[in-house]
């Protein structure tokens, strides 16, 4: 990612702006669109239990459509899921070691004190993530390095315990361009979290890199590898990255290129570079796989709003057969709500499992998210005339909260999404997100999502994914399945009546804007609960 010489014609810049194409080495108008996917063939989904199997006719169009619900669809050569950021931030840390050319990081938060490595000593400063970006440039000369961070207002920097504009000391030399960008409209936030490293390998999920992010898949009671520089042992956390190469890889470089530019008025090139920076160890799930990249960008400046990230989700929903499964911080939307509760009325529906955190950490968050929640999750049980409807909340051996940031969905074992859009409304139309979406088209890519989907619920209760598989093959649903180990790990997560002050909050949703046009008038999102409206017949 090069800097390019800038016109001198300032209309130049504006929204008709044209960028570099990488596969094609043209000049495109933004955004690219490539040609829409042929439909894939016959899909073929035996699962291991009755209620996933025969998907040879569910899944006969491809669920990907550029210019509706994402904007770009390309082949990744390589796709692979990162569970927990243990697995996330070794990833990292080998290949930033292989970069030769350029580094780019979008974030909501970056803390240049984490150790990529946790087994390294709390106060080695050459195992943390600035000094090490620092090194690799001074190293190689060559090598560009750049990060793209939101400017966070200092409340909520304060609640992280690092204030973004520290990073900038860090590289005051410019050795690596370090960069606070302004969301575009009060109260927004920039919430993409991707990595791109040589325009070939690319990491795209919900995983921000800093010191409090840190966990296994074990969750470990007051685990010292989460030890934070204050001493102190946060939250066991859930988060989900992934990692691919090949043309989806340079497409999230060409995402990373606009927002640059955008922020900073400069406006970079591609990069060709004869290397592989896949990191080591990290395995192969999908080869050849068809990966969509959805975004969600509030309108302004005189730019139309992308809300790709919602459409996509509301076409899977519409899509799905047998399975819905989601793990979320967040889960507000009304319009998420209607479409699955549209489906849970349907007699031969999807069963919907989500997995979200039982209290949320911030304050903020209890008293407007969570109470919003409660008003959807009684929206959903009273919809469920078929039992078909499960939410949990994960908790570690010792009871402590798990924190479940991550994003992923996936449909019918057919598509896996991962990324950084929350199910609420202002992930849907006034932040910036950007998700991934794999739909393999062989067996073999259906069943790695299905391995990947018994390995994340197996191990929030404690077991391999081959233990939970089994126990799903003889259940009549995934949610059953779940309940048949009654271990404590695995909390129902329920509607919760409201007093009068919760009501009106999740009523007028808010903290929850669903776009700039809303962003201050509440009454506008208005969503009146269905507490008070009478119970759908039977």
């Amino acid at each position: 990612m090069r800097p390019k010489p800038r016109s001198d014609n300032p209309a130049a810049h504006e929204q008709s702006v044209t960028i570099d194409h990488l596969r094609l080495g043209v000049e495109r108008k933004w955004p690219a669109r490539p040609v829409q996917l042929e439909a894939s063939g016959a899909r073929h989904a035996n699962g291991p239990n009755n209620a996933m199997t025969d998907l040879e006719t569910l899944h006969t169009h491809s669920l990907l459509k550029p210019g509706e619900n994402c904007w770009r669809v390309e082949t990744a050569d390589r796709f692979g899921v990162l569970m927990e950021n243990a697995a996330y931030f070794e990833a990292l840390r080998s290949s930033l070691a292989k970069a030769r050319r350029s580094i780019v990081i979008l974030g909501w938060q970056f803390d240049p004190r984490t150790r990529l490595d946790p087994e390294s000593a709390p106060n080695d400063h050459q195992a943390q993530i600035g000094h090490q970006l620092r090194m690799l440039v001074k190293c190689n000369p060559e090598l560009d390095v750049r990060l793209l961070i939101w400017k966070s207002p200092l409340m909520i920097a304060a609640s992280q315990g690092f204030y973004p504009h520290k990073a900038q000391r860090w590289f005051r030399k410019r050795m690596v361009e370090f960069r606070l960008d302004k969301p575009v409209a009060f109260g927004a936030c920039h919430h993409q979290k991707a990595v791109i490293i040589d325009d070939t390998v690319a990491f795209c999920g919900g995983g921000d890199i800093s010191t409090d992010r840190w966990d296994s898949a074990e969750h470990l009671d007051g685990d010292p590898r989460r030890c934070l520089p204050s001493g102190e042992i946060p939250s066991p956390r859930h988060e989900v990255m992934t990692v691919m190469d090949g043309a989806a890889a340079r497409a999230l470089g060409d995402l990373a290129r606009e927002r640059w530019f955008r922020s900073t008025w400069e406006r970079t090139v591609p990069d060709e570079v004869d290397s592989d920076p896949w990191p080591d160890g990290v395995g192969v799930d999908m080869r050849d796989v068809p990966v969509a990249i959805a975004r969600t960008e509030p309108a302004t400046g005189g730019r139309t709003e992308v809300r790709e990230n919602e459409a996509l989700h509301l076409d899977a929903i519409r899509g799905a057969k047998k399975l819905i499964y989601l793990e979320n911080q967040y889960f507000t939307s009304p319009v998420i709500a209607d479409a699955l509760a549209k489906r849970l009325a349907e007699e031969d529906g999807p069963e919907i499992v989500l997995v979200s955190t039982g209290s949320s950490p911030s304050w903020f968050d209890r008293m407007t998210m969570d109470t919003a929640r409660s008003e959807i999750l009684f929206r959903l049980e009273q919809a469920d005339r078929h039992n078909r409807f499960f939410a949990f909340t994960p908790y570690t051996k010792g009871g402590e909260r798990i924190i479940v940031h991550a994003k992923v969905s996936i449909y019918d074992d057919a598509v896996l999404r991962v990324g950084s859009t929350n199910l609420n409304n202002r992930s849907f139309g006034f932040d910036t997100e950007c998700d991934v979406a794999a739909e393999p088209r062989d067996q073999t890519g259906r069943d790695a999502i299905r391995a990947f989907r018994h390995r994340t619920i197996g191990h929030w209760i404690g077991i391999s994914a081959s233990e939970f598989a089994a126990a799903e093959a003889t259940a009549a649903t995934v949610g059953e399945a779940i309940h048949r180990f009654d271990n404590g790990r695995m909390h129902t997560l329920g509607a919760e009546p409201p007093s009068r002050a919760e009501r009106i909050i999740a009523e007028f949703q808010l903290g929850d804007p669903t776009s700039t046009r809303d962003a201050f008038r509440p009454w506008k999102r208005r969503s009146r609960s269905h507490r008070t409206l009478p119970a759908p017949k039977a």
